[in-house]
């Protein structure tokens, strides 16, 4: 049976002529318009619900995105911190130790732990000396109960996270770009560090309520091409030989000026050639002792009129003692929730030891520790960004925490290479690598 057609329901046939009605027409016409309009509209309404779901969808993935691909986030996740946090002595702190993973930032929180307080590392695990190390230092550190949170200082939702699931007392700030001749490589690196990525940390300080204090890693490298020896924290710092300096020093700048504006407590650290175990491999005695042992020549830098280049070399505890004093001596932020409410504590101190070895030195000692002889290759230093010598005055540090190093290079070079031989399992059947 032949169905008949939507016109055909609307102006059924007559047989012979017919006069259309003209009331009728306009009304099919008006009917066409409607049902026109109202498909437009609803197709309309469709678009809107379609667009409206996608962005919903988005936002949801990138609300739910760190429970699907970040190393952060979670129920557990936020437990595992706040344990970690967790204080075990009267009078405590809880620490955020940034770089934690790090040679320093591994030393002084396995002391803090030690002694009591809560400690939560971050460390993104870059590759600028070799990963591994940093993996094996972050497991040393979770077997005594460290959680080491693996991300970046620049990322300040998970610095805002940190903060919401513990109160942090203090902030031990030492991540950043290490190494004066590998600006020179990657330039971009170091701004990306060590000015970016503390300004993203003093933001999320800032706005923290309670503030936390702050201590962090500044350098002796901001001393730069000062020719006044020992350098003491009230000389001049404005003439840097590397970029690395120059963005410590932007960072004391930048450090001061949240300090004025905002109240924070921020105490700055000039180390002087740390080492010791777990060191890094881009430092000269670390690599002095792995070719060594690997009988390749080993290069040795002097300076002008031939003169041997020194370091005010300071064995890794004893900077521990200096950062641990600092965090104990120092005061309470005054702002809340980004307003100051007073004036802030703000310092700066030298860590070294105060007595400067050769470089040639250094080498000696290396080899009666190893009963090997070094192949020395002597040159001119190049202009990488080095500097000829290093001597710090600490007596600031001493009058404010006491703070006194107790170990010669001797002692510490020996110590270093015990763990080293320990650490890379040497013998001489296999060469370090």
């Amino acid at each position: 049976m032949k169905m008949p057609s939507l016109e055909g329901q609307l102006f059924p046939s007559t047989p012979g002529k017919f006069k259309i009605d003209r009331n009728h027409n306009m009304n099919r016409q008006f009917h066409r318009c409607f049902a026109s309009t109202s498909t437009m509209f609803l197709w309309a309404l469709f678009l809107i619900a379609l667009t409206a779901s996608y962005f919903s969808f988005q936002n949801f993935v990138d609300s739910g995105s760190l429970y699907f691909t970040a190393s952060w986030g979670g129920i557990q996740w936020e437990k595992q911190v706040r344990n970690s946090a967790q204080i075990h002595r009267s009078g405590g702190m809880s620490v955020l130790v940034t770089g934690a993973a790090g040679f320093v930032g591994t030393h002084v929180s396995l002391a803090l732990k030690k002694r009591g307080d809560g400690v939560v590392g971050l460390d993104n695990l870059n590759n600028y000396y070799d990963p591994s190390l940093k993996k094996a230092r972050k497991s040393l550190l979770n077997s005594h109960g460290i959680l080491v949170v693996e991300g970046d200082l620049n990322d300040a939702k998970l610095l805002a996270k940190l903060f919401d699931v513990v109160a942090f007392t203090h902030v031990m700030h030492l991540a950043a770009q290490a190494g004066v001749r590998y600006a020179m490589k990657n330039p971009n690196s170091y701004v990306h560090s060590n000015i970016a990525g503390l300004v993203t940390l003093l933001e999320t300080c800032k706005s923290a309520n309670p503030q936390p204090a702050i201590v962090w890693a500044s350098s002796s490298s901001v001393y730069g091409l000062n020719e006044k020896v020992p350098f003491s924290e009230a000389d001049p710092t404005d003439q840097p030989a590397s970029l690395y300096a120059a963005t410590k020093k932007a960072g004391e700048e930048i450090t001061h000026t949240y300090n004025h504006i905002y109240g924070l407590s921020i105490s700055g650290l000039r180390f002087f050639t740390v080492y010791g175990p777990w060191g890094r491999p881009d430092m000269a005695y670390f690599s002095f002792t792995r070719n060594i042992l690997q009988g390749k020549p080993i290069t040795i830098y002097r300076g002008k009129n031939r003169a041997d280049l020194a370091r005010d070399f300071t064995y890794i505890d004893d900077i521990v003692k200096g950062c641990l004093g600092s965090l104990d001596t120092s005061g309470k932020s005054t702002g809340s929730g980004g307003k100051k409410r007073g004036p802030a504590q703000y310092r700066i101190f030298n860590l070294g030891n105060t007595s400067p070895v050769k470089v040639p030195e250094l080498v000696n000692i290396l080899e009666r520790h190893l009963k090997i002889k070094a192949k020395r290759n002597i040159v001119d230093m190049p202009g990488n960004g080095d500097v000829p010598f290093t001597h710090a005055n600490i007596s600031s540090a001493q009058r404010e925490f006491r703070y006194k190093p107790t170990t010669d290079l001797q002692t510490g070079l020996k110590k270093f290479v015990r763990w080293y031989l320990s650490y890379y399992g040497y013998n001489k059947r296999n060469s370090v690598q």
